[in-house]
């Protein structure tokens, strides 16, 4: 057996709007040397083709996961270079396949992070309801006392999404709004998508360079 088990994190993607913060947390964990287990809901894959234009297929997960990485958050390609030796680390399990490695908590994870994650799934993972892949490994996170981080996109939010919200905090979960701040100098729209997957790492622990701290000086954004 090895010493050193792969253990990856779990990024769920669920069907609320923002693949550009998906796309931005994946790089980050993956140049920051983690492993990820990738699984995208079959909501997800509807708002990904709306944003993006990328149908992505769990036959050709690989060659679909390049191109989404690839792209900016205006959605061109090309403007990140990535390439296959870039996604060694990643590994693709099928929404629907509840007999996955991340629906069993026996299956060595260091957490999982929800981003973006809709009001259903936020709603499914407070209600324990297993419904797919991504609910059940979210499930399975909580349980075993693992961080999650739950990167909800949604505005105005409602009486019970928010009632949901409080549950998932109070079992533990990062309830983190993808809520973009602007005293990191931001000159464009990639620069508010790398603030708030920056804030989704951070809450992760996890190492990067998405955007410019606060130092406790005014006017620093500006200045860069």
């Amino acid at each position: 057996m090895s010493q050193h088990p792969r253990q990856p994190w779990i990024v769920g993607v669920s069907g609320a709007s923002g693949t550009p913060f998906a796309a931005s947390v994946l790089r980050g964990l993956l140049a920051a040397g983690e492993s990820v287990d990738l699984v995208v809901s079959r909501a997800s894959r509807l708002t990904l083709l709306d944003e993006t234009g990328i149908a992505f297929r769990d036959a050709h997960w690989r060659e679909d996961l390049l191109d989404w990485l690839a792209r900016g958050a205006d959605g061109k390609p090309h403007t990140f270079d990535v390439g296959d030796a870039d996604i060694e680390g990643v590994r693709h399990w099928a929404a629907g396949d509840l007999a996955a490695g991340p629906s069993s908590g026996s299956y060595p994870a260091k957490g999982m992070l929800i981003v973006p994650a809709s009001t259903a799934c936020v709603a499914g993972v407070a209600l324990g309801l297993s419904k797919d892949l991504l609910q059940r490994a979210a499930s399975v996170t909580l349980k075993e006392r693992r961080k999650l981080v739950v990167a909800v996109r949604e505005t105005p939010l409602g009486g019970q999404t928010l009632k949901h919200l409080v549950s998932l905090d109070e079992a533990g979960a990062v309830v983190l709004p993808a809520s973009p701040a602007f005293y990191a100098g931001a000159t464009h729209i990639q620069d508010l998508v790398d603030f708030v997957a920056g804030r989704v790492l951070d809450a992760a622990g996890v190492p990067h360079g998405l955007y410019r701290r606060w130092e406790g000086e005014l006017g620093g954004g500006s200045r860069d």
